[in-house]
């Protein structure tokens, strides 16, 4: 039996029948370092908040499924140290030794189906990786997709990432890419990828009735909702590619592999960009954050 906790906070929300949007952990653990990991977790929580929805960030503590951190839970998973990284394939091994780990977009997606929250807000998710035609390295976040009946809302796929292929992947598996506010998908840290979006819905509460739709239709799986970085806070694509690239050699050079590539990506590109790069990613978590909160108030509303 899964033991899940759910905060005071977000049990008072669920039994009001409250909008919650659920957040994972693993930008708190593996994104960035204490004390910044933790006030970027608390001012997205407060987006949400503030947009009038509740937030749930999701992580394992001690073998335990919790729904939402206490303030005290947060700052000790900020500060823990060997923390899972979790998906779909070692969530529940986590959970059965009582070990202590954080959620990606796949293993968020399971608890927060579990949970009855049908709304997630994060940055950006996996994808296929650049090469995958040799490695077959692609992201368990796409298969979740086409599996768990959540509403993910993001930025893209990480811009590191083959996103064509990506895309590819998405529409094979019969996930829904809805693009807000533009036709094309935007690419993580820029607006412009110049990829045509498959669908375009500018309207939340259209975004939660198509969440509906395909709940009743009998549809497996869930919606990715992609929003672009605001404008202000972006790295255009011309100045961003040309940095990745050097990354990506770099990563080749030094025969970095496997689970390895992407931090090492994330890390060096926050060093050529001069830190830019983390301040873009804050952002476009915020603004995600806001707009998934104005699609869970419409989630339990009838057409």
């Amino acid at each position: 039996m899964v033991r899940i906790l759910r905060s005071p906070e977000v049990t008072q929300a669920q039994e009001a029948g409250r909008p919650v949007v659920a957040l994972e952990s693993t930008i708190i653990t593996h994104g960035m370092p204490f004390p910044q990991n933790v006030e970027t977790a608390r001012q997205v929580e407060q987006d949400i908040r503030d947009a009038g929805a509740v937030p749930a960030t999701i992580a394992v503590m001690h073998g335990t499924l919790h729904i939402g951190l206490t303030d005290a839970q947060l700052d000790r998973l900020a500060q823990a140290q060997d923390v899972a990284k979790l998906s779909r394939a070692d969530m529940a091994a986590c959970l059965a030794t009582g070990g202590t780990g954080a959620t990606t977009v796949a293993a968020t997606m399971i608890a927060a189906r579990l949970a009855g929250i049908g709304v997630f807000a994060t940055g950006g998710i996996g994808g296929v990786h650049r090469g995958a035609e040799d490695s077959f390295d692609i992201s368990a976040d796409l298969r979740e997709l086409s599996e768990t009946p959540v509403t993910v809302v993001a930025a893209g796929a990480k811009a590191i990432l083959d996103i064509p292929k990506t895309l590819e992947v998405l529409e094979t598996n019969g996930v829904p890419v809805i693009a807000v506010g533009q036709d094309e998908v935007p690419a993580f840290w820029s607006r412009a990828s110049g990829l045509a979006a498959p669908l375009r819905l500018d309207d939340p509460a259209q975004i939660a009735a198509a969440h509906r739709m395909r709940a009743a239709m009998g549809l497996p799986g869930g919606q990715l909702v992609v929003n672009p970085v605001p404008q202000a806070d972006e790295i255009p694509q011309a100045e961003i590619t040309p940095i990745i690239a050097r990354a990506l050699e770099e990563a080749a050079r030094q025969g970095i592999l496997g689970k390895a590539v992407t931090p090492f990506l994330l890390q060096r590109i926050f060093e050529l960009t001069e830190g830019r790069s983390l301040a873009t990613n804050i952002a476009l978590v915020r603004n995600n954050a806001r707009l998934a909160a104005r699609i869970a108030q419409h989630l339990g509303k009838a057409d």
